[in-house]
């Protein structure tokens, strides 16, 4: 992970200052692993903003044109820190400490009850939401998390409720229902505790005026104003994520082209299901 990136000596500084903020090596966890640690919250969290970051960088330098007029930025989940960062928000050491209390945070929420999240496919929300009510005992937490795209929302919640869930979405007629190789229940109330550790440390951080808008996962909208940024990502962590709501918003603004920068392919496959007349390139697979 991002071993490739580092060819470029911007990405490698990059990574090695991450380490010296983080104390511990993030390049070697992201090069040989292992696995298991590189996919604790704590760790993944740093790891993915990181690499977003420093595709962004090497991008900048190796091809300009195609971040040449960007004319707003968003990203999913934790990757709304990097779009942040790369609208002029944060700086990217700030950035890093923001996001490795966010991680350890919500790490230490997770660890507090058993819990989880699931990929449901090929169902409508309506019926979704239907199944979480259905689903979920007196006191249990189930809700849809992520909103990707049509036909692919995440779900999140109690351990127990999630169990029921799973085998009921697929006699509802989901194509498949796979359960994420996360710590818990993310944006659901149940990362509450993580709020006020979240506040602290954005307290603690200058956040700026965003050079182009930032799409906010938590109202799909558009957000230069660094006090609204820095009350949504507190907000960010208990809230759905409204990406496919985001990904038509930023169309609406006139958006034409997509960069898709870091690990992974959830912007270019979310945008085919969203609205496929809209290309999207990726860099720093």
């Amino acid at each position: 992970m991002g071993k490739t990136l580092c060819e470029h000596k911007v990405a490698s500084e990059m990574f090695d200052l991450a380490g010296d903020v983080l104390g511990y090596d993030l390049k070697s966890m992201c090069f040989d692993g292992p696995a298991e640690k590189l996919n604790e919250t704590r760790h993944s969290q740093p790891a993915l903003y990181v690499v977003g970051a420093a595709a962004a960088a090497v991008l900048a330098e190796t091809e300009p044109e195609r971040l040449k007029g960007a004319t707003c930025a968003a990203g999913l989940s934790l990757g709304e820190y990097t779009a942040v960062h790369f609208a002029g928000g944060l700086t990217f050491e700030d950035g890093l400490k923001l996001v490795a209390r966010r991680g350890e945070a919500m790490q230490e929420a997770a660890d507090q009850v058993d819990s989880g999240m699931a990929s449901v496919l090929s169902l409508d929300l309506q019926i979704i939401e239907e199944l979480c009510k259905s689903c979920r005992d007196q006191g249990e937490i189930l809700k849809p998390a992520n909103l990707l795209c049509p036909g692919n929302i995440a779900v999140s919640g109690h351990k127990s409720a999630l169990e029921k869930l799973i085998p009921a979405a697929q006699e509802a007629g989901a194509s498949r229902v796979v359960e994420l190789a996360v710590a818990g229940a993310f944006h659901t109330p149940l990362m509450q505790s993580a709020v006020a550790k979240l506040q602290d440390a954005l307290s603690e951080i200058e956040i700026c005026d965003t050079r182009i808008p930032v799409f906010s996962n938590v109202d799909a909208a558009p957000h230069t104003s660094a006090e609204e940024i820095r009350g949504l990502l507190a907000r960010q962590v208990v809230g759905p994520v409204l990406w496919e709501k985001s990904l038509n918003a930023m169309i609406d603004s006139g958006v034409e082209k997509f960069e898709e920068l870091g690990t992974g392919r959830v912007l270019r496959g979310t945008l085919k299901r969203v609205n496929r007349r809209f290309p999207a390139d990726g860099f720093g697979d």
